[in-house]
């Protein structure tokens, strides 16, 4: 993975905080060694508060070449993107920015369709599900929008923030044509449960919705990743669910995730 690291390796940090849970540092590096070119992500956990700091320090070091957005700056670092796709700009938030030839950022959401496709990899049928989504924030808006472009039949969203519930389901308003609901975190009579909430990171996390009401139909997806079997994931294969964890979705996303960094022009439809 390091035999090519030198002087001349491009950076692709990965910012977050907490930051020491990401897979991303291994799995993109190593696709990118796949594809002979010799680029490095590195994790560096940077608070909220220090993001403005961060983004102007990383600008300013030229063999940074791309940037992977994780909780909590998918919202603020979409303002330092001079450009983005339709997508992002739809949602107002990136989870990777690459460099504009003239130095300043590119940005795009990748995370809905790097979480519908692990879900599809390991079972789902998103295609005519019902679908309940839990956590209306940056990877949860950009998950809805996957799901309904996926073609599911109805899309029902909680979050505890009533607010951002409320403006996602005005954002979906065209794209959902009357598919999007707003409800309660219950799975009953749901093919696919999602949870986008952070709810598992931390232990001791309550469960984002009660295990008594999982069946054996419902496929159940996580986007919490380097936990490998989340409880909630754990609850759910308890009760015979399939699952997809945020390792899954991680490894979904390498591949376009290093074709937005290395400007393929199919990545993203940018």
């Amino acid at each position: 993975m390091f035999d090519h690291l030198s002087g001349a390796t491009r950076l692709f940090p990965i910012i977050g905080d907490p930051i020491k849970y990401v897979e991303s540092p291994m799995r993109l590096t190593r696709t990118f060694g796949e594809r002979g070119f010799n680029g490095i992500c590195v994790p560096m956990q940077v608070p909220a508060g220090d993001l403005d700091a961060v983004m102007a320090g990383l600008t300013a070091a030229r063999n940074v070449d791309g940037i992977l957005v994780t909780m909590p700056h998918k919202f603020a670092a979409f303002a330092h993107c001079a450009a983005s796709s339709e997508r992002a700009r739809m949602l107002g938030v990136v989870s990777v920015v690459r460099r504009n030839p003239d130095g300043t950022w590119h940005g795009d959401m990748l995370d809905g369709l790097a979480f519908v496709k692990a879900q599809k990899d390991h079972g789902a049928q998103p295609q005519g599900a019902r679908v309940l989504l839990l956590g209306a924030g940056g990877a949860g808006s950009a998950i809805a929008i996957a799901m309904l472009e996926a073609g599911a039949r109805e899309l029902i969203v909680h979050d505890a923030d009533a607010a951002r519930v409320s403006t996602l389901r005005d954002l979906l308003k065209d794209l959902g044509q009357g598919r999007v609901n707003v409800g309660p975190p219950d799975p009953t009579g749901c093919d696919l449960v999602c949870n986008a909430t952070p709810l598992g990171m931390e232990d001791g996390d309550p469960l984002p919705v009660d295990p008594a009401l999982l069946t054996s139909s419902m496929f159940v997806g996580d986007v919490i990743a380097g936990h490998g079997v989340t409880p909630f994931l754990a609850a759910a294969e308890a009760a015979g669910c399939r699952t997809a964890n945020g390792g899954h979705m991680v490894e979904a996303a390498q591949d376009v995730m290093a074709d937005f960094m290395l400007q393929k022009a199919d990545a993203s439809k940018d």
